[in-house]
């Protein structure tokens, strides 16, 4: 069976094609600005056209949402090009996974919900480098242990560079040494290395706390620049929350 599965979250709206449990083809576009929804059916329907999908093989449509006044015209053009309503999920869609926290987000607990499939028999923690950056943990048996919610990678970026006069914009990436002797590699390490500590200490603290040496899954956009520094992250997978969202809808 193909679905189409939508992630919308704050800065991005991604998009995966399933053929049965496997994603074939991703794609993402910006959050903002918020569109029409007669606007996002015709943006839909090029991008439908540039990745070759068949839209009469789609038949199941599932959206997860941490963007409330966007999933009404997403799920309204998606309707319209599919002619089939979506099925929303959020942390109420049951699954192996105990929520716990009426407040949990459809991402994270979209999150947790992928760890408990894809790697069972081990408690898991989550990095999701997204708008914000959260740690989320789950046990062998589907409990949410917890979650810890941080200011994101990007967002910290601008803020720096917006807050200031004269720091550039730069590009997130491993500079070629820790102390910078100009602006750009100075600001490339304190990002870069800044925010690898923060996540080192979340993964040691997690660990310590939960008694146990938990597989540690990293996902969303800015990933794959901290999976090679750092030996405390097993797997990077930009899919990760997509296929969260597809196991919670692929039963109902």
């Amino acid at each position: 069976m193909k679905s189409i599965v939508i992630n919308i979250g704050n800065t991005n709206i991604r998009f995966g094609l399933f053929n049965g449990d496997s994603c074939e083809i991703s794609w993402v576009i910006n959050t903002k600005p918020y569109r029409t929804s007669d606007e996002l059916f015709i943006q839909f329907l090029t991008l439908y056209q540039y990745n070759k999908i068949d839209i009469d093989n789609i038949e199941k449509i599932i959206i997860g949402s941490v963007v409330p006044q966007l999933t009404y015209d997403i799920s309204r053009a998606v309707h319209k090009i599919h002619n089939m309503k979506p099925i929303l999920v959020d942390r109420s869609t049951p699954s192996g996974v105990q929520a716990k926290s009426k407040q949990m987000g459809t991402d994270i607990y979209a999150n947790l919900v992928a760890a408990h499939n894809l790697y069972p028999d081990r408690k898991k923690i989550i990095l999701d480098f997204g708008t914000a950056l959260t740690a989320s943990c789950v046990a062998e048996t589907g409990e949410t242990l917890g979650v810890i919610i941080a200011p994101g990678i990007i967002t910290s970026l601008n803020s720096l560079i917006n807050q200031t006069a004269q720091l550039p914009e730069i590009e997130l990436k491993k500079p070629k040494s820790v102390l910078g002797l100009d602006t750009v590699t100075c600001m490339q390490s304190g990002m870069v290395y800044g925010f690898l500590g923060m996540v080192e200490g979340f993964v040691d603290r997690i660990n310590n706390e939960v008694n146990d040496n938990c597989f540690v899954i990293a996902t969303g956009g800015v990933s794959h620049v901290y999976k090679p520094l750092t030996e405390k992250i097993h797997v990077a997978d930009r899919l990760h929350t997509l296929k969260g969202l597809y196991y919670l809808g692929k039963d109902l």
